[in-house]
C-alpha cells in the first residue's frame, strides 16, 4: 500500500529531470474570459510565441495566445483535437490562412507549446521538439491586431485551465533556445517583446515586459460561451442591387490556386433551402450570401423575392453584416404555415454567433425581427446561438425540423470520440423554442450531409464520413467517402434506413445499416449534392466521386451518380462527368419517372476550378439513361457555381446560383433559370425599386 505514492514521487522526479515544468498553479482561467492588450503591436514580420499550458479538459476548443480572432494575424490554440499554430496569409491575397498541428495536451498536465513564423514558414513545437511545419503561399508584411491571452474577441474558445511563462519574441528562436526553455525554463531576452507569469499576476491585470507601459487587462466576451450576439446588428436596409460573395478555401501550389473558390452566394451543398415558392402570393422568396458595394470584403445576409405575376424583383433587403467573408456563414430560409419568412443565419464552427430572424409581416421581406430562440440542454432552456451547415424544413401542422452539424464533441457524450463534425437534428413547433439536439452520426472524424423533404411525411439525409487512416494519409475533412442514407418520420426523434429498419443512433461504425455504397474500399472521395424522392417517397441521392481532394485532372473523373432506392435495393447509375469536386447540381424528380438535373457539368472559363457552364440533363426512365437537353450557359467570363433547387419550385424560377472567377477574387453576379432552361441575370445595380431581370442570350 505504501508503494503507490512512492512510485508517483519517483515518476515526478524523473520527469522533472527532463522538463522544468511549472510547480505552481500558474495563471488560472475559468473558461469565461482572459486578458487583452489593446495597444500591442508586434514589431517586424517574424515571431515566436510560447506558453506552458494545463487544461482541465480536452473536449472543447481553447485559445492560448492570439493576435486578433482566428483566423486573423496568428493564433496558438487547441482546436478539434489538436493544437494549431495558425498564421493568416497576407490580407488581400485571398484572406486565407495556413496552420500546422501538434497533439493536444493531456488534461491536468503541464505541456509546453511554441509556435514560430520566419516570414515564409510556420512551425509548432511541443515540449521543445518540432512537430510540424508548413510554408505559407504569401509573405506577411506585418502584424497589427490586438493581443488576446486565453480568449479572443467574440470567440467561444476561452481557456479552462492555466498558463505559465507566456512569452512573445519578434524573431524565430533557435532549436537550442527552444530546447533550453523546456529543460531549464530559460527564456532568451533578445527580441522578447512580451512576457507574463503567475508571479507577476495581480487581481486586475498582468504586469508585463511590454514597451511603453502597455499592460494586459481582464477581458470577458459578452456571452457565457464567448459569442457577442449584440455585435452584429439587425439592419433591415435596402440594397441597390444583387451582388454575391466571392470566397475561396485552401490554397494550392499549382495553376488552379485553390481547392475550391468562386461566386459562392448559394454555397455550400450542406445548406438548404435558399429559396421557397409561396403559391398564396405567387412569389418565390430567396436568400443568399451577398456583399457590400465597392470593397466586397464582408458577407451580407440578403433576402428578396421573384414576383411571378410581374416577372420582377425588388431591391433586396440586407438583414445583417455577418462580419466575415466566409461563405460557410451563408443564410438559409423557410416559410411557416402563416406565411412568415424565417431566416437562419449559420456559422462556420463555434467562433461566430448564429441567429434566427422572422419577417414582421407574412410574405413580406421589408423588415425582420430577431428571435431569441432557445434549445433544451440538460433539462433547461439555453440560447440557440450557434449552428453550422443548417438545413431546415417546415411541415404543416407539425412545425420545423432541422438537420445540421455541430463542432461540439460533447453532444456524443463520448470522451473518446474524434468526430469534429457531428450530425444532429432538432425540432420546434413555433421556431422559437427548439428541442434538445439529437446526434445521429459521428463516425470517426465526422460528416457532411445533404437532406431533402418528402411532402409533410419525412426528411431524408444522405452523408459521407471523414476517415482517420493515418497509415494511408486519408485523414480528416479532405478525405470523405461512402454514401449513407437515413430518414425520419417523427421530426428527428428516431431514424430509419431506406428499408424501414430503425437505426441505433448515433451511428459510430463505418459499416452500418445506413450504408448505401462503400467507396472507401475503392479509395474514392464522395461529395453529396442533393436528396429527393419519387412519387412513392423512395429516396434518390445525387453525388459525385473523385480520386482525391485537389483540383486538377489528376483526380479525374468527377463522376456524377444517382443512388435510387427501388424498394428492394439501391440502384446506382451514372449521370454525367465534370472537372471539379465542388461542381454542383440539383435533382428534380418530376411526374412519369422524369428526372432532371441542373448542374455545372460543362467546362467553364476557369477549367478544373469550381463550377463551370450550366447544363440541363433529363432522364425519362427514372435515372437509367440521361440526355443533355440543353446547354444553358456558354462563353461565360466566370464559372457558374451551385445551382440550388427551391422548395416547391415554380417552373419560372427553377434554380438559383452565382458566378465568380475560379482562380482570383472577382465580382459575383446572381442568376436564376426557368424549367425550360432560360437563364436570367439579377441586376447588380438597380436604377428602380422594382426591375425585370435580364434574360441571357444563347
Amino acid at each position: 500500500m505504501k508503494m503507490k505514492p512512492l512510485f508517483f514521487c519517483v515518476a515526478f522526479l524523473l520527469s522533472s529531470l527532463l522538463y522544468a515544468v511549472p510547480q505552481g498553479e500558474g495563471i488560472v482561467l475559468d473558461g469565461t474570459g482572459g486578458f487583452t492588450v489593446k495597444d500591442f503591436k508586434l514589431p517586424g514580420t517574424t515571431f515566436s510565441v510560447a506558453a506552458w499550458v494545463k487544461v482541465k479538459n480536452t473536449e472543447q476548443s481553447q485559445i492560448f495566445v492570439s493576435l486578433g480572432a482566428p483566423p486573423q494575424d496568428w493564433t496558438l490554440y487547441s482546436y478539434t483535437g489538436n493544437v494549431r499554430m495558425l498564421v493568416e496569409h497576407e490580407p488581400g491575397a485571398g484572406s486565407a490562412y495556413s496552420y500546422v498541428t501538434a497533439p493536444n495536451p493531456k488534461a491536468g498536465q503541464w505541456t509546453h507549446y511554441l509556435g514560430t513564423y520566419d516570414g515564409e514558414t510556420v512551425a509548432v513545437y511541443q515540449d521543445g521538439k518540432r512537430v510540424s511545419s508548413k510554408k505559407l503561399p504569401t509573405k506577411r508584411s506585418g502584424f497589427a491586431l490586438p493581443l488576446y491571452i486565453g480568449t479572443g474577441p467574440d470567440q467561444g474558445r476561452c481557456l479552462n485551465g492555466a498558463m505559465e511563462d507566456i512569452n512573445i519574441w519578434n524573431r524565430v528562436l533557435s532549436e537550442k533556445e527552444i530546447a533550453d526553455i523546456v529543460k531549464e525554463r530559460k527564456y532568451p531576452p533578445d527580441g522578447l517583446v512580451a512576457s507574463w507569469n503567475s508571479l507577476k499576476k495581480t487581481a486586475d491585470a498582468l504586469p508585463s515586459a511590454l514597451p511603453n507601459g502597455q499592460t494586459a487587462t481582464l477581458y470577458k466576451p459578452t456571452t457565457p460561451e464567448g459569442r457577442s450576439n449584440s455585435a452584429i446588428e439587425l439592419l433591415n436596409q435596402k440594397d441597390d442591387g444583387y451582388r454575391g460573395i466571392w470566397y475561396m478555401n485552401q490554397r494550392s501550389d499549382d495553376e488552379y490556386v485553390f481547392k475550391y473558390s468562386g461566386g459562392l452566394g448559394t454555397y455550400p451543398a450542406n445548406h438548404y433551402p435558399f429559396a421557397v415558392y409561396a403559391p398564396t402570393v405567387d412569389k418565390t422568396f430567396f436568400c443568399y450570401g451577398g456583399t457590400e458595394k465597392g470593397t466586397e470584403n464582408t458577407l451580407l445576409h440578403e433576402v428578396s423575392y421573384y414576383d411571378h405575376k410581374t416577372g420582377t424583383v425588388p431591391r433586396p433587403t440586407i438583414l445583417l453584416d455577418k462580419k466575415t467573408n466566409d461563405a460557410h456563414d451563408n443564410p438559409v430560409m423557410n416559410i411557416d404555415a402563416q406565411g412568415y419568412i424565417w431566416i437562419f443565419s449559420t456559422s462556420h464552427g463555434t467562433g461566430r454567433p448564429s441567429f434566427v430572424h422572422r419577417s414582421k409581416k407574412p410574405f413580406d421581406v421589408s423588415a425582420f425581427e430577431r428571435i431569441n430562440a432557445t434549445k433544451m440542454q440538460d433539462g433547461r432552456e439555453v440560447p440557440l446561438d450557434n449552428f453550422s451547415y443548417f438545413q431546415v424544413y417546415h411541415m404543416q401542422n407539425k412545425g420545423f425540423v432541422a438537420a445540421f452539424t455541430t463542432y461540439d464533441k460533447r453532444v456524443l457524450n463520448d470522451p473518446s470520440s474524434i468526430s469534429a463534425r457531428t450530425l444532429c437534428s432538432m425540432y420546434s413547433a413555433d421556431g422559437v423554442k427548439w428541442s434538445s439536439w439529437n446526434a445521429h452520426a459521428g463516425i470517426l472524424q465526422g460528416h457532411y450531409q445533404s437532406t431533402g423533404q418528402y411532402k409533410d411525411e419525412k426528411i431524408g439525409s444522405s452523408f459521407n464520413f471523414h476517415p482517420n487512416d493515418r497509415a494511408s494519409g486519408r485523414v480528416g475533412l479532405n478525405w470523405r467517402s461512402n454514401v449513407y442514407y437515413m430518414e425520419t418520420k417523427d421530426l428527428g426523434k428516431t431514424w430509419q434506413n431506406a428499408q424501414g429498419e430503425t437505426l441505433d443512433i448515433p451511428l459510430l461504425e463505418i459499416n452500418n445499416k445506413a450504408l448505401v455504397h462503400n467507396y472507401y474500399d475503392e479509395k474514392l472521395n464522395v461529395y453529396i449534392m442533393d436528396v429527393n424522392f419519387d412519387a412513392q417517397g423512395k429516396p434518390v441521392v445525387l453525388y459525385l466521386t473523385s480520386k482525391g481532394y485537389e483540383s486538377g485532372p489528376k483526380n479525374d473523373p468527377r463522376q456524377w451518380n444517382t443512388a435510387y432506392w427501388t424498394g428492394k435495393n439501391w440502384q446506382i447509375l451514372p449521370v454525367a462527368v465534370s472537372d471539379n469536386n465542388y461542381d454542383f447540381g440539383s435533382l428534380y424528380v418530376e411526374a412519369d419517372n422524369v428526372w432532371r438535373v441542373i448542374g455545372t457539368t460543362g467546362k467553364g472559363p476557369q477549367e478544373y476550378n469550381t463550377g463551370g457552364e450550366v447544363a440541363m440533363w433529363v432522364s425519362a426512365d427514372a435515372g437509367k439513361t440521361w440526355k443533355k437537353e440543353r446547354q444553358m450557359t456558354q462563353n461565360s467570363e466566370f464559372n457558374h457555381c451551385y445551382p440550388r433547387r427551391p422548395v416547391n419550385a415554380h417552373p419560372d424560377f427553377y434554380a438559383l446560383w452565382a458566378t465568380g472567377h475560379g482562380r482570383q477574387k472577382s465580382e459575383s453576379t446572381l442568376y436564376f433559370c426557368n424549367k425550360k432552361g432560360d437563364v436570367f441575370e439579377l441586376p447588380r445595380q438597380m436604377s428602380r425599386d422594382v426591375q425585370k431581370p435580364k434574360r441571357l442570350e444563347e
